[in-house]
């Protein structure tokens, strides 16, 4: 099954590139936003129920849910208007990637964007320069509870997961980002416990990264993305082999 591990990857991220964002009422507050463009009732809009529950998750206060999704629905009259934009972008050693933005100012996103990947050796490529090293999944973390083997593995393949990986006694489901929710329902109805789901861009093919130089650039444009405010999302093809992550570490 497939190799690629997205949280392995984003725990391995964590050890070396451990960003504190102090922005994350915020990201979740303009996640809630876009997804109440499609109603306000998260029960007819599973989008905004999934962006409410991730919010929850991370301790963001009801008041601050309640806010985003008037925002989002236009019944706060004064509240700023929020649109998603992915941009693309080469990074140091032929690297790539890609930055989720939710901005209620396209301008000074993008400014921001283009000052940081100029400072960090980056640059900005146009549309579709980099998308196509990366395909966009619905990704589910899912606790068997100790049940790993043939059977379950049947289970999630009938919920419709396209792949998946064992990491750590836990499953990562891949499927199409379509199919989120319902791989989701099924995967509950099975009597398993589903601990993160999310879309995501996965890397077609990782770019190995073995020297220390080119690594520490990596992980400081990273960094350095993490941090702008209109910044949700850093996805890169980069992973870095064992005998870097030690010297990283």
């Amino acid at each position: 099954m497939a190799r690629h591990s997205h949280f392995a990857n984003m725990k391995r991220w964590k050890a070396v590139v451990d960003a504190e964002r102090g922005k994350v009422f915020t990201v979740h507050a303009r996640m809630i936003a876009v997804a109440a463009k499609n109603g306000g009732d998260p029960v007819m809009n599973p989008m905004l129920r999934t962006a409410i529950d991730r919010a929850k998750a991370a301790n963001v206060p009801n008041s601050n849910i309640e806010r985003a999704i008037k925002k989002g629905t236009g019944e706060d009259k004064e509240g700023s208007v929020f649109e998603e934009i992915t941009y693309e972008a080469m990074g140091p050693g032929g690297s790539g990637f890609l930055i989720d933005v939710i901005t209620d100012n396209k301008n000074r996103a993008l400014l921001n964007i283009r000052k940081i990947l100029g400072k960090n050796d980056g640059t900005l490529g146009s549309s579709g320069s980099v998308m196509w090293k990366f395909a966009k999944k619905a990704v589910l973390l899912v606790d068997p509870k100790g049940k790993i083997g043939d059977e379950t593995e049947l289970t999630l393949i009938d919920a419709g997961a396209e792949d998946f990986v064992l990491a750590d006694g836990k499953y990562e489901v891949y499927g199409g980002p379509d199919q989120l929710n319902e791989m989701k329902k099924k995967i509950v109805e099975a009597g398993f416990h589903v601990e993160r789901d999310e879309l995501v861009w996965q890397p077609k093919d990782e770019l190995i990264l073995s020297d220390l130089e080119t690594a520490q650039k990596v992980i400081k444009l990273n960094e350095a993305l993490e941090m702008d405010e209109d910044v949700v999302r850093v996805t890169s093809n980069v992973d870095f082999d064992e005998a870097l992550l030690s010297q990283l570490g």
